[in-house]
């Protein structure tokens, strides 16, 4: 009889191989296409993850994929095992990561949480006067009237977020932004209980969240910065994610 794990590995490799292959033509760029150096390696192992979300987790053409490099290792983590446990949806990412263990995927988190690869030129989003003003507000200061803090008390200053579970928006494309607002919205993205970012988005309304995102992708990521230390005195909220 074949051992689990060389099932599980099977169905695995299966997965890497049929997601390179369906890889849109909009990302078949260099940084997007697998290749390593080394088959025993973190490198390797995480090439099922480079065809969406670019070779060192920069991210690609495709607005939807978010940045991965960079962010803390918690968060990522954390990412990945509601992906593998189906406590947040997107079918190719569930498939991928299905059969991984615990250690597997914090390899992985760890991998990318390492990676310091430049941001890479974006379209700047259009936005009216009094949008791009109400962004601002809400990520730097909030909206004491609608019990809402600003953005940088939790993402960090910078924006590159917050050791150990607070992923950093620097870079992110307005369209994915918008995307998982709604979806924390509606129900459909949940994170560990106490979870702030269901709270803090039943408050808001579309046009802040258009706001935001736009206000988001205007902004010029800092150089060489990292994740802040955790500060859960400074946090406006009990923050699940943050345990």
């Amino acid at each position: 009889m074949i051992p689990n794990s060389f099932v599980n590995l099977a169905k695995t490799c299966s997965a890497i191989f049929s997601l390179c292959m369906l890889l849109p033509a909009h990302a078949q760029t260099s940084h997007a296409v697998p290749a390593f150096k080394k088959l025993d390696s973190a490198e390797a192992r995480v090439q099922g993850c480079v065809t969406c979300h670019g070779q060192q987790g920069q991210g690609t053409n495709n607005g939807y994929f978010p940045r991965i490099a960079g962010k803390p290792a918690g968060y990522l983590y954390n990412q990945l095992k509601a992906f593998r446990n189906g406590t947040r949806h997107y079918p190719p990412m569930n498939y991928l990561v299905a059969y991984l263990p615990d250690a597997y995927l914090k390899e992985m988190a760890e991998h990318f949480a390492a990676q310091k690869p430049a941001y890479s030129a974006q379209e700047r989003p259009v936005l009216s006067a009094a949008a791009a003003a109400r962004g601002h507000m809400l990520v730097t200061a909030g909206d004491p009237k609608k019990g809402l803090p600003a953005c940088i008390a939790c993402h960090g200053a910078n924006l590159m977020g917050m050791e150990p579970g607070i992923p950093g928006l620097a870079g992110l494309r307005p369209a994915y932004v918008v995307g998982q607002l709604t979806r924390w919205k509606v129900g459909e993205r949940h994170a560990a209980e106490p979870d702030c970012m269901k709270r803090i988005a039943n408050r808001l309304t579309d046009e802040d969240i258009s706001a935001v995102a736009g206000y988001l992708a205007l902004q010029t990521p800092a150089a060489n910065a990292s994740p802040e230390p955790s500060n859960l005195v400074r946090m406006p909220f009990a923050c699940g994610s943050q345990r």
